[in-house]
């Protein structure tokens, strides 16, 4: 897992957090990285949570506790995942109701546009509804 940065606006406003859950630890931080470097200013707070604790590929319900702990502002948190299993994974964790914190919200969006779709809106202030939507926005772009 990666850590998490933007420790909110420049006001000090709460923002909506982002956690991104992949099946490489690689692919997650790159993705992370990305979404961060799209948005000009504060960046909301964005966690990694790729792959297994002994650095393998799959998920681990640990990491993107983890994860979803070290964003929490207070705001909500958004998580996109990657396959398949990452999302029942989320699914599992949500379902237990003390895992996560309160106000985690697992969106069904593209794992990239949805990510840099998600860090960008959640940035600007915005409210966890609204960063759902900007993700989830992400399945309309066309490429050609």
């Amino acid at each position: 897992m990666s850590d998490a940065t933007g420790l909110g606006g420049e006001r000090g406003e709460q923002l909506v957090g982002v956690v991104l859950v992949s099946h490489s630890a690689a692919v997650a931080a790159s993705v992370a990285d990305l979404a961060r470097g799209l948005v000009h200013g504060a960046t909301a707070p964005v966690a990694a949570a790729g792959g297994t604790e002994s650095g393998e590929l799959g998920t681990s319900a640990e990491l993107i506790t983890a994860a979803a702990r070290s964003v929490d502002r207070g705001a909500g948190i958004a998580v996109l995942t990657d396959l398949g299993s990452a999302v029942l994974t989320v699914k599992a964790l949500l379902a237990e109701g003390d895992e996560l914190p309160d106000g985690t919200r697992l969106v069904d969006a593209p794992f990239v546009e949805g990510a840099v779709a998600a860090v960008v809106t959640a940035s600007t202030g915005a409210d966890l509804a609204a960063v759902e939507a900007a993700a989830e926005e992400a399945y309309a772009y066309r490429k050609v």
